[in-house]
């Protein structure tokens, strides 16, 4: 599995599974066994999406029929809104870590900046104390701005490492690509199919077909190409295997540049700016 390496010298998987709209249950549970079974070693879940204990259970599951052991594993979870403040980052955390199942993260996020930005610095320097005292192996942020990402960086005395964002073809946030690389702190995309609705574009299918591979494959491909750590959803054993072989092939720089023309900075998700989790 190609790996990314972060500012602080460890590094995470290019490709791993998301569980964003997944309910919990044994579907969950034997999706996350099956995708470490075929070769995934990156799972990405959140507090929010209320489906860590079967994350969890999958984990295990796929860690016993494997023979792998936890540290072959990156695990992300992620931060919400409302344990937001000083006071409650260490308890949602530890709450995160009996639902999983684990005793410590490789990645815990805060999910979403929110509109305050003094609270959004004080969950921060939090989150800072965790991982100097060696609780979570890395500390990140998602949905930041470059603006917000600023006025954190004055005060952080530990940088993020990664940059979980809504990126996909119609979304290519070039601007905080940019910022992002020039502040050595990865990018990686949520929702990169679109829910599916650009695995119906017309330019991603000419482009599948030439190359034998499935428009889904494609976009996971156009991901890693441009260094962007992907994270696809699926609960079908098929797809799971099949969104995971895409490391017999790149893609052309004249294709990359075809899918980044597609970019109309249209969201399909909140605006950062605006979203205060309610």
């Amino acid at each position: 599995m190609k790996q990314i390496t972060f500012n602080n010298g460890n590094q995470m998987p290019m490709l791993g599974l998301g569980t964003f709209r997944v309910s919990d249950g044994e579907t969950l549970v034997q999706s996350v066994k099956h995708a470490i079974e075929v070769g995934y070693r990156s799972i990405d879940t959140a507090m929010i999406y209320d489906n860590e204990s079967s994350v969890g259970q999958g984990i295990k599951e796929g860690l016993a029929s494997t023979g792998l052991q936890r540290e072959d594993l990156f695990i992300t979870s992620k931060l919400w809104l409302t344990d937001y403040g000083k006071e409650n980052v260490e308890k949602a955390y530890l709450t995160t870590l009996e639902k999983l199942q684990l005793d410590y993260l490789d990645l815990y996020l805060m999910h979403w900046p929110g509109t305050d930005e003094a609270l959004f610095i004080e969950t921060w320097q939090a989150l800072e104390k965790l991982y100097e005292a060696g609780k979570i192996k890395n500390i990140g942020v998602s949905n930041f701005t470059e603006a917000q990402l600023e006025a954190l960086l004055k005060v952080a005395k530990v940088k993020p490492v990664i940059n979980q964002v809504e990126y996909h073809p119609v979304l290519t946030q070039q601007s905080l690509k940019a910022y992002l690389k020039n502040q050595d702190i990865v990018m990686e995309s949520w929702s990169p199919l679109m829910n599916g609705e650009i695995l119906k574009n017309d330019t991603i299918i000419d482009i599948a077909n030439k190359y034998k591979k499935s428009p889904a494959q494609i976009i996971i491909r156009w991901n890693i190409d441009t260094d962007v750590v992907v994270i696809p959803k699926s609960v079908t054993a098929s797809r799971i295997e099949e969104n995971i072989e895409v490391f017999d092939f790149e893609l052309t720089k004249e294709d990359i540049e075809v899918i980044n023309a597609l970019n109309e900075e249209r969201r399909i998700g909140p605006d950062p700016t605006e979203f205060d989790g309610k």
